[in-house]
């Protein structure tokens, strides 16, 4: 199976360009109403903020790509829906913690990105049963602790750049999860409608309460 084929599968059979665009769509033009609305009163939003809210916004799109794509075949077999749950709870659990991290703390940082990714990382991970659900848990709860504790150790050492290359490498990591979907799934011939309300609902829900914890929520001593 070609990566020529994979693209084609990807763009026209299960329209994942699309659902990419209709993340980041959603998400941007959801962060320009809230700036106009009262984030362009915040001092210093852009540089302080800016950045971090980019790359999120990049990450959810590519972790919710991911979530649509299991979801329209639901079941898969054992170490494939391990590998799922794993991948995307670790994915979701480091970049969400890594950039409130960044902004508010690690404790904040920890808690927000365990919650981010234990929630996807058990809700993809239970396509196989108990097994990735623990996976998920497990990866979830590992990757906000890790991430927000990056985001603190280089604080003052580049911390953008670190953030910027972590994004890279887990993008990478969720094209190689979907392309084994897509290997793993050529044979199934049922498969789940599924419409654009999942993408749309929780990219808002993702944008608002990520520019809610980063501008107005708690934040560690050091990040007063």
């Amino acid at each position: 199976m070609s990566v020529k084929e994979f693209l084609k599968y990807a763009s026209e059979e299960e329209n994942l360009f699309k659902t990419l665009f209709i993340s980041l769509f959603t998400s941007f033009a959801a962060l320009a109403l809230f700036y106009f609305i009262g984030l362009k009163n915040v001092e210093n939003f852009i540089p302080k903020y800016g950045i971090y809210l980019f790359l999120a916004i990049l990450s959810y799109s590519l972790i919710l790509l991911s979530a649509r794509h299991v979801r329209i075949y639901k079941e898969f077999a054992c170490m494939s829906g391990m590998m799922i749950g794993m991948t995307i709870g670790m994915i979701a659990g480091f970049l969400s913690g890594f950039f409130i991290g960044a902004t508010n703390g690690m404790f904040w940082g920890s808690v927000f990105g365990m919650a981010v990714g234990i929630l996807f990382g058990v809700w993809n991970g239970k396509c196989c049963g108990i097994m990735g659900t623990m996976e998920g848990m497990m990866a979830g709860f590992m990757g906000g602790l890790m991430g927000a504790m990056t985001a603190l150790m280089t604080f003052n050492d580049n911390v953008i750049y670190m953030g910027i290359i972590t994004f890279i490498i887990a993008g990478s990591i969720l094209l190689g999860l979907n392309y084994m979907i897509y290997k793993e799934t050529r044979e199934i011939k049922e498969k789940n409608s599924e419409d654009n309300f999942f993408i749309v609902f929780w990219s808002l829900l993702l944008t608002a309460i990520t520019v809610w914890m980063m501008v107005f929520g708690p934040r560690s001593a050091l990040f007063q």
